[in-house]
């Protein structure tokens, strides 16, 4: 079986202004090799906290473009890693994971706790929808009408004026399209959440228990999976929430790496973050410092690993296949 070429990006937590805090390394598990194709170095950003606006984040593919996040814009690639667009929006902050389906592509604006829609054949955000707790009327199977104490999302204009505060609640990180249905998980939510239509209106509705911590959570094959970072392993667990495979983020021994004596809530060694999970059980996973572990599902092997770095500030954040070849 052989494994694919990887395209990763990562935040260099605590990297000061001058220094390079991200970028962008095309990884080929099959044969160890390892190039960085973009150092990411903007003067510009908000350099406070442990991660910030530092890095390059979310990843996806369009039309043989490459297609990235940054915590405040989305960046297209040529597949030599040429800038051809960009698009910001007032809306978007603190970007995490992004989706595609089509032409439109879902991102995650943490800070709004808030998901927008990109239009890429248009060029334009289109569309947003604020994710919130409140009290929401409901029909019962009956047709009778009911308020409920539950999680929806508010549609907005995301190019006018919409009551969207900036205020990371529910550090809304993860977005998956599937099915014609979007899925949401984040740090501090308790569940993957999914749209019961095409569009995220109105009512979420719980697909599965997560932890606390969680990144990159999906459905996936007859469960779900995620990357449980406080609890250091990718776990693939059913609906309801059960874990069925716990898949071990390596730890390696603090004598081998640099910058260890950060406060970990600055940067650690072990934070998981970045999913893949291939239909044919082939599931990649990435950590600190940068490390990209290939793994089979359900006997837990683990097939190849390719670290990066010794730093152990070097986060990995988007990771997917690269399909160009």
């Amino acid at each position: 079986m052989s494994l694919p070429k990887v395209l990763v990006t990562d935040v260099i937590r605590s990297a000061h202004q001058g220094d390079s805090h991200g970028g962008v390394h095309l990884v080929d598990l099959e044969s160890g090799e390892a190039t960085q194709v973009l150092d990411w170095n903007d003067d510009t950003i908000d350099w406070s906290g442990r991660g910030g606006d530092r890095g390059l984040r979310g990843i996806a593919f369009h039309n043989d473009h490459v297609v990235i996040a940054a915590s405040n814009e989305i960046f297209v690639f040529d597949q030599q890693f040429k800038v051809v667009a960009s698009y910001a929006n007032s809306y978007l902050s603190h970007a995490h994971e992004i989706a595609i389906e089509g032409d439109r592509l879902y991102v995650t604006s943490t800070k709004f706790n808030s998901i927008l829609v990109l239009d890429l054949a248009k060029g334009a955000f289109v569309d947003g929808y604020h994710v919130r707790e409140g009290d929401m009327q409901v029909k019962d199977k009956r047709g009778r009408v009911q308020v409920v104490r539950a999680m929806g999302g508010v549609r907005f204009d995301p190019n006018g004026q919409a009551p969207v505060p900036p205020r990371d609640v529910h550090h809304v990180n993860s977005v998956w399209r599937h099915k014609g249905k979007t899925f949401l998980g984040g740090v501090r939510m308790e569940a993957i959440m999914h749209s019961g239509s095409s569009e995220p209106v109105g009512r979420l509705l719980p697909l599965a228990p997560t932890p606390r911590w969680t990144h990159n959570a999906r459905p996936y094959l007859e469960g779900v999976i995620y990357n449980a970072t406080e609890g250091h392993a990718i776990v693939f667990a059913d609906k309801n929430g059960k874990p069925r495979v716990s898949l071990a983020i390596p730890t390696p021994d603090p004598a081998e790496l640099d910058n260890t004596d950060l406060p970990k809530d600055f940067a650690r060694s072990g934070f998981g973050r970045g999913l893949i999970a291939t239909e044919q059980g082939i599931v990649i996973g990435g950590a600190s410092p940068s490390t990209v572990t290939a793994y089979k599902l359900m006997s837990q092997e683990v097939l190849a690993q390719v670290r990066l770095t010794r730093d152990v500030r070097n986060t990995p954040h988007g990771l997917e296949i690269w399909p160009y070849g």
